[in-house]
């Protein structure tokens, strides 16, 4: 599908920095991340649900290292698994170096609270030698006493203040491989501090509205923050903070991008909300249907419509389609061209193997486009 003009979204000019074989920044798609939600010292509970979140599409997962079993437990993790590895440090920073020797891609930290001048070199050092990039995570509960006491309370001047804070302690032991998050629970206030922060440095943005919620408020409101940030190009890399699976996060995330056309994995449904003109039950088949096709990784468009008041116009745009007809028979769409007719009872079964040799077809053209250069 050629994309419209009035779709074309120009992202912020960002600095490229690496978080292990992930590129974020510059001209680098937008990644999505997530965070495990166990023990770190479970070593097999916590790669499992990294796997299981990489499964989903996760390009980098973050893991909470507050103690030393939990840096310790770092080294059994990270040989299990196949994407890079981000460690969420607060205040000590010997956790920091052990981390970095355990083969961390990243550690988020805040260079300014873990103490000396000599502490910052260490971990400073830690990073270059291990080749960790960091990330600035400034969080609007989370604010420096002195920033409170010239503010008065959480906003978005603050924030930013905060992360130039940060960022300048690495500028000064000259690292530059960072990203910064400023993040809020208020939707105005994460928005107002990102917006900001866009125009005062060249580094690239993580984000997220951090305690969103539960899965459904949370995806309302991660959408509506990081969306509206999103589409004014602000962001390199996101993390959508619910209540929920990590997965949930990454399937959110990736939804979020598809929305926005900044990025494409996976099937992406068209599907009507259906009423008393469907031919079929869109419901059921939606969602079996997202079942059924949560293996295909190559972009694909599909339009499950159930009558025929706007079904050839919406498969019209994309790569299959359905319309609901009469008696149990639909009409399926090919390339947005009206093909051939499906009885209901097959319909799924039909779908699924037209989804998965169209995800082929695409993935053999790329191959011998590769080939050819």
């Amino acid at each position: 599908m050629t994309l419209r003009p009035y779709r074309q979204i120009l992202r912020r000019k960002s600095r490229q920095i690496r978080v292990g074989s992930v590129l974020v920044g510059g001209d680098a798609p937008i990644s999505v991340q997530t965070m495990t939600n166990t023990l770190t010292t479970d070593v097999a509970g916590t790669v499992a649900q990294v796997n299981a979140a990489t499964a989903a599409g996760a390009d980098i997962v973050r893991i909470s290292c507050p103690d030393e079993e939990s840096t310790a437990a770092l080294k059994h993790i990270i040989p299990q698994v196949s994407v890079p590895i981000v460690a969420d440090i607060h205040f000590h920073y010997k956790r920091a170096i052990e981390a970095a020797d355990a083969g961390a891609a990243c550690l988020r930290i805040n260079p300014g609270n873990i103490g000396s001048a000599e502490r910052v070199r260490d971990v400073v050092k830690a990073a270059r030698d291990h080749g960790c990039s960091m990330r600035i995570g400034v969080n609007a509960g989370s604010l420096e006493k002195h920033l409170l006491e010239k503010y008065g309370e959480p906003c978005p001047e603050a924030l930013v203040e905060s992360a130039l804070e940060h960022a300048k302690i690495l500028q000064d032991n000259d690292f530059h491989e960072y990203k910064i998050s400023v993040k809020a629970s208020d939707v105005f206030l994460a928005v107002a501090a990102y917006q900001q922060l866009a125009e005062v440095t060249d580094a690239p943005l993580h984000l997220g509205i951090t305690e969103a919620g539960g899965l459904r408020a949370g995806t309302v409101k991660s959408s509506i923050g990081m969306g509206s940030l999103l589409w004014a190009g602000i962001g390199d890399t996101i993390r959508v903070s619910l209540s929920a699976d990590p997965v949930e996060e990454v399937k959110v995330g990736f939804d979020m991008l598809k929305s926005l056309d900044l990025r494409h994995r996976g099937v992406r449904i068209v599907a009507c909300p259906s009423c008393a003109r469907q031919g079929y039950n869109v419901v059921d088949t939606v969602a079996t249907l997202e079942a059924r096709l949560a293996h295909i990784m190559t972009p694909v468009s599909l339009s499950i419509i159930g009558c025929v008041v706007n079904g050839p116009g919406e498969a019209r745009e994309t790569d299959l389609g359905v319309t609901g007809g009469g008696g149990g028979v639909h009409k399926m769409y090919v390339g947005g061209k009206p093909d051939h007719n499906v009885s209901t009872a097959d319909m799924i079964d039909h779908i699924v193997k037209l989804v998965e040799q169209k995800a082929a077809a695409i993935e053999a053209a790329k191959s011998h486009a590769a080939a050819a250069e």
